[in-house]
């Protein structure tokens, strides 16, 4: 059987119980085709087919404990780490600073995606609800400049439109997509190509 018809499966290890629960929930925000499970400790992951996940999310501090082990799976193995210049001990590895704001951790995410999967190619398509273009023309060019930045009076500056009429289109995204933030709202934007990743 093909695995890319599969879901694919990501695990997170992290003694953190709260730096794990905001990484999962970000990652089936960015791609909610993913079955993720989360461990605390490497013996965890060790006990539970480590072999079936396309990839793990590791504290640096697992990296550094068990070295050899995730060595081994290290086109696999994403490091977590507390600081950008922690990334320097493991050069191996590709790593991702966690201790910065919700939307550099969403575009840091976003380009992991992009990087590693040519723009989706290699993934099962999304869900068809979330594939379906339900946002009329005047509602995507808000939610671009929604997630670019902008604040309600240079949209409507930009789009001339009426201060009113960009709340009341914001208030109507959010209701069709059923998002509550704009970190949702730049996922769903960058994944349907409705912005690019570099303007974020």
């Amino acid at each position: 059987m093909n695995s890319y018809k599969e879901r694919p499966h990501i695990a997170i290890v992290d003694s953190n119980t709260l730096a794990v629960l905001g990484l999962k929930q970000l990652l089936q925000n960015v791609l909610p085709i993913l079955k993720i499970d989360t461990y605390n400790s490497l013996a965890e992951l060790a006990a539970n087919h480590h072999e079936k996940y396309a990839h793990f999310f590791v504290s640096m501090n697992l990296v550094l404990e068990h070295i050899e082990f995730f060595r081994e799976y290290r086109k696999k193995t994403i490091v977590l780490t507390m600081s950008r210049e922690d990334s320097s001990q493991l050069k191996e590895f590709h790593s991702m600073c966690i201790n910065v704001p919700e939307h550099e951790l969403v575009r840091s995410l976003l380009m992991l995606e992009q990087h590693g999967h040519s723009h989706g190619k290699n993934l099962p398509e999304m869900p068809e609800a979330l594939r379906k273009n339900i946002l009329s023309t005047r509602e995507i060019e808000v939610i671009s400049l929604i997630v670019q930045g902008y604040i309600n009076k240079e949209i409507a500056e930009k789009l001339h439109i009426g201060l009113a009429t960009v709340v009341t289109h914001r208030k109507n995204i959010m209701d069709k997509l059923g998002f509550k933030s704009v970190s949702a709202l730049t996922i769903y934007a960058v994944m349907h190509g409705y912005v690019d990743i570099n303007k974020i």
